[in-house]
C-alpha cells in the first residue's frame, strides 16, 4: 500500500478519485492500493515557551534559543493558556495508522515552501522513516495530476525546499518570541509584538504616515491656455510656478495684452514602445484586485485558492510571471477555451492567431511555479468576486500575448511674452495589448490630448486662459496595493549601490506569506483602514518609535534574509549557518530592547480614581485597575473612537476629557462631547453649553 498526504481533504478527494480509492473511511479514503488521507494545514508545529518550561515573561530566561527545536501538535486557546486542538489529534493519528501500514508515502500538499513545511513536519513528528516521493503540479485539473503521478519525484530532490522552509519557520521563532517578550518586559505593561517580516512592514507603513502627516503643503499657480489648430482643440501649460497668485494674474494680463498670441518654439516626437504585461504572479494579482475591486490582499489570496480549487486555474502562490518553453503549446487551447466565456469572448476575437507574443515563455525565471493561468475548464456559476478576479488573471493571459502598444509621444514648447509653456500629446499608432480592455492610459495617469500637425514658428491664438491654483502633494498614504509593491521591491530604495544591487529583486516575505504579514498588523491593533489607505494606530506608532532605529525594523537586513533562504532552497546556501545567524541576532535585538525606555512611562503610574492605591493597566482597548475587588475599567473605544492616552489621563486626573469629536450614537448620529467622571467614578458624556447626559461613557 501507498498512502498519498494531501494539504486539505478537498485536495484529496480529486486525487482518490482520480486513482479509484472510492471507499471512505474516517479521516482517509482508501481502493486500488491507495491510502488517501490529508492534513489540516499545518497540523504539526514549533513549540512555544512553555513546552521547554517557561512560562510567562521571564527576563532572566532571555533569549530563549531552543536546542533542538521541539515540534508540537497545533495547539489552540483555552481559558489562560494552550492545549492541543483536538481535530488535529485526530488527524494525526489516522495519518500515522496509515504511514505504519504503507511501503510508501506520496507528498501531495501543496507544491511550494509552505506545502513541504506541513509534510515534513508531520513526517519528523512521527518519527517516520518510510521513503517517500513527490507530487509537483501546478493545477488540480484531471490532465496535471495525471502527469504528475507519471512524473512522481523523489522526495530528497526538495530538500533544499524543506531546509529554507524551517529556515524561516525558525527565524520567525527566534526573531519574533525573544523580540515580543524583550520589549513587552521593557514596557511592564501590554504585550508588544514584534516579528522577523512583520516589524519592517510596520516601519513602512508608520514612516510614509509621518512624512505625509508632516508634510508642509506649499500653494502655487500656473497659467493653463486654451488654443485651437485644424479644428482640434489643445492645452498648454506654463512651465513657471508662481508663490503668488497675484504674479500669475498680472503676467496673463500681459500676455492677453501683448496680442494673445503664443508662438510654437520647439516640436519633438518619439515613438515608444509599451511592452504588453507579463503574467501575474500571486503579489501582481493581488495588488491589481486591490486597485480595481477594494479587495484586500488576504481576501484575493482566498478567491485565488477557491478558484484553484475548483480547478478554473492554475497554482496562486507564485511568485514568477513567466511559463516553460514546454508548456507554449498548451497556450492556444487556454485562448480558445476562452471564447465560450461571455466576459472574455470580445476581447478573444482581437486575438491575432499565429502571431502570439512569447515574451512570456522563460524556463530561467520559472520558480516553484509558472506564472497564474487560467486552465481549460472554464467556470460558471461564480460569485461576484470569484468571477472579478478570474477575469482578471484571464484578461492578463489575453494581454500577455498580444503585441506591443506603439505610441507616438509628442512634447511640444510654446513662447508667450518671453514665458516658456508645453504642451504634450499622444497618438496611438497600434494599439496592440491594450485594445483587450479598450484602455490606452494607465488607470493612475491622465490621459494625453490629441494634436493638431505643430512646426516651430506657428502662431496660434488662445481662445481661452486661466491662472490655476495647485498645491505640494506629500507622499500618499499606503493602500494595500502600495504596500505589497513596497514590499516586493524592499530592496531598491537600499543606499549602498552594491547591495541595492544584489537585493535589487528581493523583497520582504514572499509572495505566498505578504498578505497574512498585514493582516497580524491589524490583528495586533498595530494599523486599520481609512477608506482605502492603512494608517498606524496608536499603539502601531509607538512601537514604530521604540524600534525604528533599530535592526529589526531594517528593511534591508530583512530583504538580505529573503536572499539567504533563496539560496538554501537553491541548495547554494547553509542552513545551519543561517540558523545560527539568526540566534546571534535574536540575542543581540534582545539585549538591545530590554535596555529601550518605553515612551509614556508615566502611563503606568496613572493611579486608580476609584481605589486610589493601584496603577492602571493601559491597554489599546481597555484601561483596568489590577485590584480585582475595585475592577474599575474604562474602555478606549467609546461610540467608534479611541480616546487617546492623554485623554485617559485628563478623565484619572481631572475627572474630565478634552473634547472628543465624531462619536456616533446608536441612532448613526454623529456627535461631539466630553467624558466625565462622578464622584463614584462611573463615566457619562457632558455636551458642551453644560447639556450632560447620563448615558455610559464607558
Amino acid at each position: 500500500m501507498k498512502t498519498i498526504i494531501a494539504e486539505k481533504p478537498s485536495v484529496a478527494r480529486e486525487i482518490a478519485s482520480l486513482l479509484g480509492a472510492s471507499e471512505k473511511k474516517d479521516g482517509y479514503l482508501t481502493g486500488n492500493g491507495y491510502f488517501v488521507t490529508w492534513a489540516f494545514g499545518h497540523l504539526i508545529g514549533l513549540g512555544m515557551p512553555e513546552d521547554y518550561g517557561i512560562s510567562g515573561f521571564d527576563k532572566s530566561a532571555l533569549p530563549i534559543l531552543p536546542n533542538p527545536f521541539l515540534l508540537t501538535v497545533r495547539k489552540v486557546k483555552k481559558d489562560k493558556g494552550y492545549t492541543a486542538d483536538a481535530g488535529a489529534l485526530k488527524q494525526l493519528k489516522v495519518i500515522k495508522e496509515l504511514f505504519n501500514k504503507s511501503d510508501s508515502i506520496i507528498v501531495a500538499t501543496d507544491a511550494g515552501r509552505e506545502g513541504e513545511l506541513i509534510f515534513r513536519y508531520i513526517y519528523e513528528h512521527l518519527k517516520c522513516n518510510k521513503p517517500f516521493e513527490r507530487l509537483w503540479i501546478s493545477s488540480l485539473t484531471e490532465k496535471a495530476i495525471k502527469q504528475g503521478f507519471d512524473n512522481l519525484k523523489d522526495g530528497k530532490e526538495f530538500d533544499g525546499l524543506y531546509q529554507a522552509a524551517q529556515g524561516r519557520s525558525r527565524a520567525d521563532w527566534l526573531v519574533g518570541i525573544n523580540a515580543t517578550q524583550a520589549l513587552s518586559i521593557a514596557a511592564g505593561n501590554g504585550v508588544y509584538s514584534l516579528g522577523r517580516v512583520q516589524t519592517p512592514t510596520l516601519a513602512l507603513i508608520c514612516k510614509r504616515y509621518l512624512e505625509n502627516k508632516n508634510f508642509s503643503i506649499k500653494q502655487y499657480w500656473q497659467i493653463q491656455l486654451l488654443h485651437n489648430k485644424e479644428f482640434i482643440d489643445f492645452r498648454s501649460l506654463s512651465k513657471t510656478k508662481w508663490d503668488d497668485q497675484r504674479q500669475a494674474e498680472d503676467t496673463l494680463r500681459s500676455i492677453e495684452r501683448n496680442g494673445n498670441t503664443i508662438t510654437v518654439t520647439s516640436v519633438a516626437t518619439k515613438v515608444v514602445t509599451e511592452q504588453p504585461p507579463l503574467l501575474f504572479d500571486l503579489t501582481g494579482l493581488q495588488k491589481e484586485a486591490n486597485k480595481k475591486l477594494n479587495l484586500s490582499a488576504e481576501e484575493t489570496l482566498n478567491i485565488a485558492q477557491n478558484l484553484y480549487e475548483k480547478k478554473f486555474i492554475t497554482y496562486p502562490r507564485t511568485g514568477s510571471k513567466y511559463i516553460p518553453e514546454d508548456m507554449w503549446a498548451e497556450i492556444p487551447n487556454l485562448v480558445r477555451a476562452l471564447q465560450d466565456r461571455e466576459t472574455c469572448k470580445q476581447a478573444v476575437t482581437k486575438m491575432k492567431w499565429g502571431r502570439f507574443n512569447k515574451r512570456i515563455v522563460n524556463d530561467l525565471r520559472v520558480t516553484d511555479h509558472h506564472g497564474l493561468l487560467i486552465t481549460d475548464k472554464i467556470p460558471s456559476a461564480l460569485n461576484v468576486k470569484e468571477n472579478a478576479v478570474y477575469d482578471m488573471i484571464a484578461f492578463r493571459l489575453l494581454e500577455a500575448l498580444s503585441q506591443s502598444c506603439i505610441k507616438e509621444i509628442t512634447d511640444v514648447g510654446l513662447q508667450a511674452l518671453h514665458y516658456d509653456f508645453a504642451a504634450k500629446g499622444c497618438k496611438v499608432t497600434e494599439p496592440g495589448w491594450r485594445s483587450i480592455k479598450g484602455s490606452f492610459t494607465d488607470d493612475d495617469i491622465e490621459p494625453i490630448q490629441d494634436l493638431p500637425d505643430l512646426k516651430k514658428g506657428d502662431e496660434l491664438k488662445i481662445k481661452e486662459a486661466a491662472v490655476l491654483e495647485k498645491k505640494t502633494k506629500p507622499p500618499v498614504l499606503y493602500t494595500e496595493s502600495g504596500l505589497l509593491s513596497a514590499m516586493e521591491t524592499a530592496g531598491k530604495d537600499i543606499e549602498n549601490e552594491d547591495e541595492r544591487k544584489a537585493l535589487q529583486n528581493i523583497g520582504i516575505g514572499t509572495p505566498a506569506t505578504r498578505a497574512s504579514i498585514i493582516e497580524t498588523l491589524f490583528t495586533r491593533s498595530y494599523i486599520k483602514r481609512e477608506k482605502k489607505s492603512l494608517i498606524p494606530t496608536e499603539k502601531g506608532l509607538q512601537v514604530y518609535e521604540l524600534v525604528k532605529e533599530r535592526k529589526i525594523a531594517d528593511v534591508s537586513m530583512t530583504a538580505e534574509w529573503e536572499l539567504a533562504l533563496q539560496k538554501i532552497e537553491n541548495n547554494e546556501g547553509d542552513a545551519s549557518a543561517f540558523q545560527k545567524e539568526m540566534e546571534t541576532y535574536a540575542s543581540s535585538i534582545t539585549d538591545e530592547l530590554l535596555q529601550t525606555s518605553i515612551a509614556n512611562t508615566n502611563l503606568s503610574k496613572l493611579t486608580c480614581p476609584k481605589c486610589k492605591s493601584q496603577h492602571l493597566i493601559i491597554r489599546d482597548k481597555i484601561v483596568k485597575c489590577p485590584d480585582e475587588v475595585c475592577s474599575w475599567v474604562q474602555f478606549r473605544n467609546v461610540c467608534g473612537v479611541q480616546v487617546r492616552v492623554s485623554d485617559i489621563e485628563n478623565l484619572v486626573n481631572k475627572g474630565k476629557t478634552s473634547l472628543i469629536k465624531g462619536m456616533t450614537s446608536k441612532s448613526g448620529k454623529k456627535f461631539d462631547a466630553y467624558i466625565v467622571l462622578d464622584a463614584d467614578c462611573k463615566t457619562s458624556f457632558e455636551f458642551e453649553k453644560n447639556k450632560s447626559n447620563k448615558r455610559n461613557g464607558k
